[in-house]
Order: structure tokens, then C-alpha cells, then sequence
């Protein structure tokens, strides 16, 4: 089997720049990398949008999600040509369950407190509402361990994810069918640690790596992502 394109998945509160320092050092080394955007409308719709790229690209694939993006390939890597999935500081959903759910069996993280519930108009139907964080609270809740400079123009560059998404249960469990990776981010404040472990024991991962970093880990420790990823590459190729 030929080496898997690579399709980074970003979280909601980010966009495909989150992981630009992962996304430059797979590309130096010869990689085939993808970074689509994630709309933050739904679960279904967001998987649905990841699941089309995907199935987009000739040969497989190796899908890893961050944050909200773990839930993304959680229910599109169950597309065909999708060979492995890594979860980096993310959701790794059971069938049936939801974000909320998940988090809810698990002390609150410092996000829950920080979060901004905002309207939004939907054509022909009752309004929406975004979910952001804090723009005061984002650099030290969401962008620790980044420069202060850059976790501002983050904080006031975010894309918000909608309310809904928060009780959307996955339709399927992708990690049931597919081996998977994953890397737990010690520090986390914006996810509790701890659900990103249990989420990914219950899933049966391959290895799961923890690293002494916060939430935005591809961006604070690229080398030590790049590493999982480089890993999953080898045991798929």
C-alpha cells in the first residue's frame, strides 16, 4: 500500500492555521497533507464536509482530528479509503454519544466557564447560537503556552461552533473499524485531560502518547505530533 495522504482535522475555536507548524515539517519531509476546513455547524454536516474530501483523494488516508476535530473523524473516518485515525487532544465519541455527554461524566475544565453564547441568524427559521470563547480568557484557557502576541490575534481570529453541536450524539464510531493513535495533552484547560484518556482507552488505540502540553499542542510541541503521526504512517504503509 502506497504511504497515506495525510488529512490534519482542526477543532472548533481554530481554523486549518492550527496546525500550520505540523502542516510545514510533514510537507519538508515529503509528506501529502490536507488541511480542509471545518464549518462548526453541526457533527453530521462537519463529518459529512471531511468525509467528501477524503473520499476525494486517491489512495488512503491517514484522518487526525484536534479537540472537536476528534469527533469530526470519529464518525467520517469511517469512509473506505480512510486507514487510520489520530486523535491529538481530542473527542474520540462512542456511537450514540455526544460531546456533552462525554464531557459530562468529568470534572468541568477551565473552558466551561469561559464560553460566549452568541446569536446568529438562520434564513427562514429561528435563530442560532455560536459558542466562542472568551476573548479575555482564550490566551490562557485555549492558546496557553503560545506567545502572547499570537494567542491574541487567535483569540480575536476564532471560529465559533454552534450550540447544537454540543448535544449532536455520532452517528458511528469510526475507532471500531479503524486502528488508531493518540496523543493526550497533560495540560489541558480547555478539554480535562482525563476525557481524552478515557476516550481513547475505550477505543482500544494502538499507543497513545502523553505530552506535557496544553490544548494547542501541535502548535507548542509540532516535533512530538509529528512523531505519532510519522508512526501511524509507518504501521499503515
Amino acid at each position: 500500500m502506497s504511504s497515506p495522504t495525510i488529512v490534519l482535522v482542526h477543532g472548533a475555536f481554530a481554523d486549518a492555521a492550527s496546525w500550520a507548524p505540523v502542516t510545514q515539517r510533514l510537507l519538508a519531509a515529503g509528506h501529502r497533507v490536507v488541511v480542509p476546513p471545518v464549518y462548526n455547524r453541526s457533527l453530521a454536516a462537519d463529518a459529512a464536509s471531511i468525509r467528501a474530501v477524503v473520499e476525494g483523494i486517491d489512495g488512503p488516508v491517514l484522518l487526525a482530528g484536534h479537540s472537536y476535530g476528534g469527533a469530526v473523524i470519529t464518525v467520517a473516518g469511517v469512509a473506505e479509503n480512510v486507514a487510520g485515525l489520530v486523535y491529538v487532544a481530542g473527542y474520540a465519541l462512542d456511537e450514540g454519544e455526544s460531546l456533552g455527554r462525554l464531557q459530562g461524566g468529568f470534572p468541568d475544565s477551565d473552558l466551561a466557564s469561559a464560553l460566549v453564547y452568541t446569536p446568529f441568524p438562520v434564513p427562514g427559521g429561528e435563530p442560532g447560537t455560536d459558542v466562542s470563547v472568551d476573548v479575555d480568557k482564550f490566551p490562557e484557557v485555549f492558546a496557553a503556552g503560545l506567545d502572547p502576541a499570537e494567542a491574541a490575534v487567535l483569540a480575536v481570529s476564532q471560529r465559533p461552533l454552534t450550540a447544537v453541536a454540543f448535544g449532536e450524539p455520532a452517528s458511528v464510531a469510526a475507532w471500531k473499524t479503524k486502528p488508531g493513535w493518540g496523543i493526550v495533552s497533560s495540560a489541558d484547560r480547555t478539554i480535562n485531560p482525563d476525557v481524552e484518556r478515557f476516550g481513547y482507552q475505550r477505543a482500544g488505540l494502538r499507543s497513545v502518547v502523553e505530552i506535557d502540553g496544553p490544548h494547542l499542542v501541535m502548535r507548542t510541541h509540532p516535533d512530538a505530533v509529528v512523531a505519532v503521526l510519522t508512526e501511524a504512517l509507518a504501521a499503515l504503509s
